[in-house]
């Protein structure tokens, strides 16, 4: 019996059934980050096995498993094993972004937003902390960007500058420099820009640096 299960089976000091041992080793394996998952697999040899996708807390119309499962490898350590649960989204609370700053007034986790676009294409930011309105830049290099079509790109931060999210009611940014952004929302929810930015070295996360949102969800790690 490997030490996971002998700890689960002595738990509480009395035996356990098979499946709470389960919940125990999934909690255990969850609560990982995915280096120490991947050092796990790397010794004993099971390069097979997936990191598990953490269950979402809400319905989401944009996300598929290879979604989440893609992004699951780029969440800041803090994020990991947590549910994804739904702040957030165009279809429940409308296309307003001061909608979406009331949403997150008391929010302390990393936000992942996903865009689809009137294209279908998938793509968006993954932030440090709640957005808010602010009269400077904000966040940390845990922010990044991200896109799916036509395949699956991360683009973290080049240290260029520390331009990484700033949002009036009027706009929101993420990603700036020298006139561009990397991902840019008017304050209507509908209209959108990407494009390259310094501080992420990003490609267009759209087809087309201007483009129009079909739905946009917003989830936090809590």
């Amino acid at each position: 019996m490997n030490e996971t299960k002998m700890n689960a089976t002595k738990l509480m000091g009395k035996p356990i059934k098979f499946s709470k041992i389960a919940k125990y080793i999934r909690k255990k394996v969850l609560s990982m980050s995915a280096d120490e998952y991947r050092k796990v697999n790397y010794a004993t040899g099971s390069f097979d096995l997936d990191f598990p996708i953490p269950d979402l807390n809400g319905k989401t119309e944009i996300l598929t498993e290879e979604h989440r499962e893609k992004l699951c490898a780029h969440l800041p350590a803090r994020a990991e094993g947590y549910s994804w649960s739904l702040i957030f989204s165009t279809s429940q609370h409308g296309f307003a972004l001061n909608s979406l700053y009331r949403k997150m007034a008391r929010l302390e986790s990393p936000v992942l937003i996903v865009i689809e676009d009137t294209e279908h294409n998938v793509f968006g930011a993954l932030t440090s902390c709640a957005l808010h309105v602010s009269d400077h830049f904000y966040g940390t290099g845990e922010s990044l960007l991200y896109k799916f079509n036509p395949s699956f790109k991360v683009f973290h931060w080049t240290g260029e500058n520390m331009y990484f999210i700033k949002g009036n009611m009027e706009s929101l940014s993420i990603g700036a420099g020298d006139g561009r952004f990397g991902l840019w929302l008017d304050g209507d929810l509908n209209q959108g820009r990407s494009q390259n930015c310094s501080t992420y070295g990003n490609e267009p996360l759209a087809q087309q640096e201007d483009f129009v949102i079909k739905t946009l969800e917003c989830w936090a790690f809590v």
